[in-house]
């Protein structure tokens, strides 16, 4: 006997489909898509900037017409996206895709971001003006890789997700650890709402990281055929300060220095391939602490389709 042949309301269905970087979650998505009505929701924290849909490689038009596609490419390159806004656009997304009768696909790779979703985070408390002041003066004075260097000390979790010249990010760790006491990890794992209510699926694809080197620098190349560096050139006239948000994330940092003669494009590139090798690690790292995954091969797309829907069938009864 089933929940809702008692009377019961069952929590409705959510799918996450998570991974690393470069394992073919956008093309799995879209087989599940292909089997039900689904709609794709963005859980990756640089497919929202609207300025480089080649360097993050963002769903491409004949991807986006297989099904709905919410929460990419829409923010500009000058605003930030924290896990507390990703919360927010997310659970509106989400009620959005269930009210058209469609079943919610997450798709992404940013751990924190999910987490968030389906846990809850404890808001932080606003940190005072002369603290800020203060960690901002020495980001400008001594550049954001000092204060990861020191984060990887006090923080070596939160350091290794972040980039050594993410302007933001290090001077957002260095003023709550000052201001609070506490660290992100330890704000990121204290919940302050009871868990999100869906019946979640969560579904993963991944390869030992030996295996996946050789795809993720196959994607780079493929995104430097199509345009990456004219694209982070447009990008660069629209928003020339290289502390933007935007400018953060791996390939727009690298280039970003190549457009500004720091690098070779070949330097570039090598970088870009480490950096994202390094992320990648960190991604798998991530995901496996993560409870209930059901995990596939990149390419088992119709596995995974079939896992989803036999899973719908088991909670229809």
């Amino acid at each position: 006997m089933t929940a809702s042949s008692c009377g019961a309301v069952q929590a409705p269905p959510l799918v996450c489909l998570l991974g690393p970087t470069g394992t073919g979650k956008t093309a799995a998505a879209i087989a599940v898509a292909k089997r039900m009505a689904a709609s794709v929701i963005n859980f990756d924290s640089r497919q929202v900037y609207a300025d480089f849909p080649i360097i993050t490689a963002q769903p491409d038009e004949a991807e986006r017409a297989a099904c709905p596609h919410l929460l990419y490419g829409f923010l500009s390159a000058d605003e930030r996206m924290t896990a507390a806004r990703f919360v927010e656009l997310a659970m509106e997304a989400i009620t959005c895709v269930q009210a058209q009768g469609r079943l919610p696909i997450l798709v992404g790779g940013t751990g924190l971001y999910l987490r968030s979703l389906l846990s809850g985070i404890a808001p932080i408390p606003e940190i005072p003006d002369d603290i800020r002041r203060s960690v901002l003066e020495r980001v400008h004075i001594e550049g954001p890789q000092r204060l990861h260097a020191e984060l990887e000390k006090t923080d070596p979790d939160y350091a290794a997700r972040i980039h050594p010249n993410d302007t933001q990010r290090n001077a957002r760790a260095a003023e709550v650890l000052l201001a609070t006491g506490r660290s992100m990890t330890w704000w990121h794992t204290q919940s302050d709402h009871a868990p999100a209510p869906f019946d979640t699926l969560k579904v993963g694809l991944r390869l030992p990281l030996a295996e996946l080197e050789p795809r993720l620098t196959g994607r780079i190349d493929a995104m430097l055929a199509a345009g990456a560096v004219d694209e982070a050139s447009r990008v660069l006239v629209r928003h020339p300060d290289p502390e933007a948000p935007g400018w953060t994330g791996i390939g727009c940092a690298e280039l970003l220095d190549h457009l500004r003669g720091k690098s070779t494009l070949e330097q570039a590139r090598a970088l870009w391939i480490k950096n994202t090798r390094a992320y990648a690690k960190r991604q798998l790292t991530w995901f496996a602490k993560e409870p209930g995954i059901r995990w596939f091969a990149p390419g088992e797309n119709q596995a995974v389709a079939d896992c989803v829907a036999d899973w719908l069938a088991v909670r229809q009864g």
